[in-house]
């Protein structure tokens, strides 16, 4: 119905207890079989933007972490085993009038408790996701909350750049960028712009490759298939981020690509929490760009009109 938001149990993907959300425009799945996890978003009726293994849709239980696609909370800087904890159990989801929480048990190994709230609009394709980490430990820890969205294949990530200017104006670094040991900057699929970066997923290449960059401008986008998702968080200025700095990452392999933003490094004292909040906004009709004349002409656009929407904000509970 134009202008609710329904929200209805359904089995998705061989996961009987999930739940949809949806208004008009756009409907999310979010598992309780397993998660916490938003394993859809996309538009009624129309694909996945989100990709998904089949390998492991509707699996549960078991010790090892399985990377079942859609979006994700992790807490970093990147630890083996620390933050491949498996997500292979049930989780709570608390229904509201319009959003759904998340809230997967205590992590044994590391004593962090990790929950999402899921806010869809009534109207329009938006939607904030509140991701929120806790300490349950009797000891201090210090991490950052990590979201991650594992993209469907065959589009381009688009990532900007600080404010360009000029020498001898300009005689300070601007930018941060992180790369990893097996980075490669001559590979195809980077396109290193003046203003933007660009990131394609190719099936058909057999390396990943993964880049963070410090992201003063708070959004970055993924456009495949005509459509455009684009994600924006609040940058913190001054703040230390993990990896050297880098508030959004992108990994790329044969089968997706992730589009990741990250909070501050924060130090939990027990029984505290930390926030990292993305709001997400769809478009379709949206040509893929190929240069940065084309992200200028087509995304930009789309982004004038996202900044100019309201913001979802959390009903008091």
């Amino acid at each position: 119905m134009p202008g609710q938001v329904q929200l209805q149990r359904v089995n998705y993907g061989g996961w009987p207890n999930c739940c949809r959300m949806t208004n008009d425009q756009v409907d999310l799945v979010i598992t309780a079989d397993v998660g916490p996890r938003v394993i859809r978003f996309g538009f009624v009726g129309e694909e996945n933007e989100f990709h998904e293994y089949a390998a492991t849709l509707g699996k549960t239980g078991g010790g090892e972490w399985n990377n079942y696609g859609g979006h994700r909370l992790w807490h970093a800087p990147e630890v083996h085993p620390r933050t491949y904890f498996p997500d292979n159990d049930p989780v709570r989801l608390d229904s509201h009038a319009d959003w759904i929480r998340t809230l997967q048990a205590v992590e044994t190994t590391t004593g962090i408790q990790n929950e999402m709230d899921i806010h869809l609009s009534r109207v329009g394709a938006y939607v904030r996701v509140v991701h929120r980490l806790r300490n349950t430990n009797l000891w201090p820890v210090e991490l950052a909350p990590w979201a991650i969205s594992v993209m469907a294949p065959n589009g381009t990530a688009i990532i900007p750049l600080p404010p360009r200017d000029t020498h001898p104006e300009a005689l300070l670094p601007a930018s941060t960028l992180t790369l990893w040991a097996y980075t490669d900057m001559s590979d195809r699929r980077w396109t290193w712009g003046r203003k933007y970066v660009l990131a394609r997923q190719d099936p058909k290449a057999s390396t990943p490759q993964k880049a963070g960059f410090l992201v003063p401008d708070g959004w970055c986008a993924y456009a495949r298939g005509g459509h455009l998702f684009v994600v924006r968080f609040e940058p913190v200025p001054g703040a230390r981020y993990a990896d050297m700095g880098a508030n959004v990452e992108t990994w790329i392999d044969p089968e997706m690509l992730e589009l990741e933003t990250m909070g501050p490094m924060a130090r939990l004292e027990p029984a505290a929490s930390v926030e990292h909040v993305e709001h997400w906004s769809l478009y379709c009709d949206v040509p893929m760009p190929r240069d940065e004349n084309d992200v200028e002409r087509y995304v930009l656009p789309r982004l004038r009109r996202d900044v100019s929407q309201p913001r979802l904000e959390v009903p008091e509970e």
